[in-house]
């Protein structure tokens, strides 16, 4: 019998895929589970995996892979899709499947699938890395295939005694990484409700935070995140341990009108404790580090490095090349950044590195200034020529300066 390996996650989709997918396809279903600091029993979820059909069920933990080839390129590029979302399920995809990929070519398979939506972007990412990193393997895509609504999907899995972590009465459909957590489904579809509060679990209430700012600092090394608060951590420790302590703070809610790459909009809540506070020191030790040249231009590359995260190009030559300029910038980008925690915000408020391009004697008014200020007089009417000319111009010809 051929064998069909499923990116399996436990969730509805994908616990449903593996009956359907024997039923439908008459293949033995193979389900990898990437542990990429999913808040689950992976013990428990493959036990799920075999009980439900699976001829076999792998786990496979990824989560330093994620920091080290995912979230450090993503903090190097200040990553925030349309400017609030540090698309950390995006982020995760190309790695997800890159491990499904390498299961199956060790066992022989010939197909792969996964349990994504025929209208969401997952599908894209899934199966872009698949066409990248296996072409010649045949994909199945079950939940785009079956044309099944979610409580159809429900009672599917009642029907064949298939546990599954959602119920009618509360439908989200959650995402959880290192890099953050996403709610979707049921009442959030409506945007014009505030966002139920049963779906927030990473984040207190703002107005239920402490009364009193918490205080954090970050060490940077080349543009990575090396210590909190004076201890050196492994990347996945430092992030685990900021998420416990900004989202005790209220901070990393996002709520949003998203564009998806189908082109639908849809409303979409995020929690990202660590990736707001890493993001925020980020950018705040790379303007007291890199030139102004430097420092103007990168955010036209991080905005289309955004772009080629969310849409699934992950393994393409653009990312790498833009990827390449990032890590060149970040050879500057080392220091400590103090980060203010309080009720919801989160503010960099001191910061100090040896590569500071920061020059007291240039920048003060006060005793000490050594900035020359004559010679301002000579660089404006240099500077200001250009439209010195053109305003004399348009008005030898009647024209409106």
């Amino acid at each position: 019998m051929a064998t069909c390996v499923l990116a399996y996650s436990g969730g509805l989709d994908t616990s449903v895929a593996i009956k359907w997918i024997r039923d439908n396809y008459d293949l033995e279903v193979v389900a990898v589970a990437v542990d990429v600091g999913e808040e689950r029993d992976y013990e428990g979820l493959r036990a799920k995996a075999l009980s439900i059909g699976a001829a076999d069920a792998r786990v496979v933990d990824a989560k330093q892979d994620f920091f080290n080839d995912f979230i450090r390129h993503a903090l190097w590029a200040n990553l925030l899709y349309e400017h609030k979302y540090p698309a950390f399920t995006a982020l995760a995809r190309p790695l997800l499947a890159r491990k499904q990929v390498e299961v199956a070519l060790e066992i022989g398979a010939e197909y792969l699938a996964h349990g994504c939506t025929g209208k969401g972007n997952d599908q894209v990412r899934f199966e872009t890395t698949y066409a990248a990193l296996a072409p010649q393997m045949r994909v199945i895509a079950p939940v785009r295939e079956w044309g099944m609504t979610r409580d159809q999907e429900i009672d599917y899995a009642q029907e064949h005694g298939i546990p599954v972590p959602v119920d009618k009465k509360s439908p989200y459909s959650i995402d959880v990484n290192l890099w953050g957590r996403s709610i979707e489904c049921g009442a959030i579809e409506d945007p014009s409700r505030e966002a139920p509060d049963d779906a927030w679990a990473w984040t207190v209430d703002p107005l239920k935070a402490p009364d009193e700012p918490g205080y954090t600092t970050v060490t940077f090394e080349q543009g990575t995140p090396v210590e909190l608060d004076g201890e050196a951590l492994d990347g996945v420790s430092l992030v685990m341990r900021l998420n416990e302590l900004a989202g005790s703070h209220g901070v990393g809610r996002v709520n949003m009108i998203e564009n998806r790459l189908v082109g639908i909009k849809s409303r979409e809540l995020y929690e990202t404790p660590a990736a707001t506070v890493l993001l925020t020191a980020h950018r705040d030790l790379e303007s007291l580090t890199l030139d102004r040249e430097t420092y103007h231009f990168k955010p036209y590359l991080e905005l289309r490095y955004a772009e080629l995260v969310y849409y699934g190009q992950w393994y393409t030559p653009l990312r790498q090349a833009i990827d390449a300029f990032m890590a060149e910038t970040q050879r500057r980008v080392n220091g400590q950044v103090t980060i203010k925690l309080y009720k919801g915000r989160c503010e960099a408020v001191a910061r100090k590195s040896d590569w500071s391009l920061y020059d007291y004697s240039l920048a003060t008014y006060d005793v000490g200034d050594k900035f020359d200020q004559s010679l301002s007089k000579g660089f404006i009417d240099i500077y200001a020529l250009p439209a010195k000319v053109a305003a004399r111009v348009a008005r030898n010809h009647g024209l409106e300066v």
